[in-house]
């Protein structure tokens, strides 16, 4: 934390008492001076009508009233949230600029040093709040929270241009950014451009090498958290998607959706040679190379080489990865459990 943040953020009290004298201005003080002669010290003589709270000043009585009503009249510039006060946006916009508190392991920055412990908790991997229904786990309980949410069905907050539902208002808010079109942070490296801040700073994680999300269970690292639970998935067996046509059963939304597509035939590519039918273009030119010799997929380590990238990455973990399966009838010990069968 640099002097120039620390001297920032501790005048940030300094800023917002200094805000709300310029929002009321000179008037509002004279008329807290008239008010004087006709209160005694500590006296609350104005309540209000909704909640009961009381106050010494009027002025304070009707800024505290603002609080009841749904105006919001001041909006960040940057982000578009809404303010009941001036002082309130202030104090907000320096989410975007003044970020002391920075992740020793990630490089994510924080404008409160309880919100970097809160993240911190992600790379020890602790997640001790568990959804009963799915048994995803999360490291806070309000993360628990809003993911249950999807399990109710539940989708209040509705996209006006599309239709696409959402659990959350700050989701529904991310996805109507998309259609404005605005890609307002690009990567200084590539140029690739992103609807949020967030993204832009996972995307750079790619140009460093950095894979600070990993998997307990096999130890492959991710480059993003989202990346990690949709692979983590994978481990827990849990299958909620099921296709309604043959009964087969996914892990994940994409992989039942992408399926789908083999009964109705949209979008299907099939080989030229045998017939066989791919969802993606990308899956039927791996299938083709079955028809080959050609392994273009070659192992840096050792001479192997193989058709299909899935399977030198499966080659790979035997590089690195322990051997977790042992077998019960003599000593050998491997590290995928289908070897131990032949």
């Amino acid at each position: 934390m640099d002097g120039c943040s620390i001297i920032a953020f501790h005048s940030l009290p300094h800023f917002v008492s200094l805000s709300l004298q310029d929002q009321h201005g000179a008037g509002s003080q004279r008329s807290q001076e008239a008010d004087k002669p006709h209160r005694r010290k500590g006296e609350r003589k104005y309540s209000c009508d909704e909640c009961g709270k009381s106050f010494t000043h009027m002025s304070s009585l009707k800024r505290h009233l603002v609080f009841h009503s749904d105006i919001k009249p001041y909006s960040c510039d940057q982000c578009g949230k809404s303010f009941t006060q001036k002082s309130s946006l202030s104090m907000h916009k320096f989410i975007h600029s003044i970020k002391p508190y920075r992740c020793d392991m990630c490089g994510r920055s924080y404008t409160r040093s309880g919100h970097l412990k809160s993240h911190q908790v992600i790379h020890s991997g602790v997640k001790p709040f568990k959804c009963d229904l799915c048994g995803k786990s999360y490291t806070q309980a309000g993360h628990l929270k809003n993911h249950k949410v999807i399990h109710s069905g539940v989708k209040p907050f509705r996209c006006d241009l599309c239709g696409k539902s959402f659990t959350e208002m700050k989701s529904l808010k991310r996805h109507e950014v998309f259609h404005t079109g605005a890609k307002p942070f690009s990567c200084d490296q590539c140029g690739k451009c992103f609807t949020r801040k967030e993204g832009l700073e996972n995307h750079k994680l790619i140009h460093s090498g950095l894979k600070p999300y990993s998997c307990d269970q096999c130890g492959r690292a991710f480059t993003c958290r989202k990346n990690l639970w949709i692979h983590q998935i994978t481990h827990s067996g849990i299958k909620l998607y099921s296709c309604d046509v043959c009964g087969k059963t996914f892990s994940h939304l994409g992989s039942r959706n992408k399926h789908l597509r083999i009964h109705t035939g949209q979008d299907v590519c099939c080989c030229d040679l045998c017939g066989k039918r791919f969802v993606t273009y990308s899956n039927l030119q791996i299938h083709k190379l079955t028809h080959t010799e050609e392994r273009p997929y070659k192992c840096e380590l050792c001479d192997k080489a193989y058709k299909a990238p899935n399977s030198l990455k499966v080659h790979q973990k035997s590089h690195t990865r322990k051997r977790l399966y042992k077998c019960s009838y003599c000593d050998v010990s491997c590290w995928v459990f289908l070897i131990l069968l032949f």
